[in-house]
């Protein structure tokens, strides 16, 4: 089973560390397009703050942004499950796993990254701001570059196993599954449920996606088929609901009352 999980636009900068190494970073193929987005955020990164900070998004008060980009590759850096912050992760809590789910994590987990395209929780990477839908003078669009190459990274991190697709509308645009994957994917989508009502709300849905994760990687599920996995997550006291079966998979609505 191969868990995608998306990035948080919150990161903890690691104070001390050895600097960016990206030959030590699990999904090696993905090395040349690393190198090239690098190039093309730290050179943005190295002229015009001012620029830069327009193209990524931050305000004029959020300079330290682009400071923090433009020395990517000699800032300390940490594991990436302490590096990423922000709902999902403080649901999720990788910290006070026990040792088998631990184990479990670094094998299932893969997150989903602006800069590195996929990372497992041990890689070591440094804090950076690259939202998922820029568009890098020199490199295009950001989501442009991972598509053409994530495919490869992800169905060869698969096998033969399920992948179970947490990844936000922005980040699922890296790269999409191809209907000979569709068999064995599950997307997961979180619904509140008030007054018989029923809405997709920021919180609960990064909150309930950490969770999940967490209880899976405890409990040692390993299901193969997006039915195995709404069975699982049944098991584990969460309403899940199967939608029918797409050319990219199967959705499976999750619905929640409170947290």
């Amino acid at each position: 089973m191969l868990i995608l999980l998306p990035p948080s636009e919150g990161k903890t900068a690691p104070r001390r560390g050895k600097p960016l190494d990206l030959a030590t970073l699990s999904f090696p193929t993905l090395t040349p397009t690393r190198e090239r987005v690098l190039d093309a955020l730290v050179d943005l990164c190295s002229g015009d703050p001012q620029e830069a900070a327009r193209v990524l998004d931050v305000g004029s008060t959020q300079l330290d942004l682009v400071d923090l980009d433009r020395e990517l590759r000699t800032n300390p850096t940490a594991r990436a499950d302490a590096v990423y912050a922000g709902v999902v992760y403080d649901a999720l809590d990788v910290t006070t796993l026990s040792p088998a789910a631990r184990r479990r994590a670094t094998a299932r987990l893969a997150v989903t990254s602006s800069v590195f395209g996929l990372v497992r929780p041990g890689d070591r990477i440094p804090a950076y701001r690259l939202s998922g839908g820029t568009t890098l003078p020199g490199l295009g669009p950001v989501a442009g570059a991972w598509r053409e190459v994530l495919g490869e990274a992800v169905t060869d991190a698969l096998g033969g196993g399920l992948l179970v697709d947490l990844r936000s509308s922005t980040y699922a645009a890296f790269w999409r599954p191809t209907p000979d994957l569709a068999a064995r994917v599950a997307t997961v989508r979180v619904l509140h449920e008030v007054g018989g009502t029923r809405k997709v709300v920021s919180h609960f849905n990064k909150a309930t996606k950490g969770r999940l994760v967490r209880a899976l990687l405890e409990d040692g599920a390993h299901p193969r088929t997006p039915a195995r996995l709404a069975e699982a997550l049944r098991d584990l006291g969460w309403h899940t609901e199967v939608g029918e079966p797409g050319p990219r998979g199967t959705q499976l609505d999750v619905v929640v009352s409170d947290l």
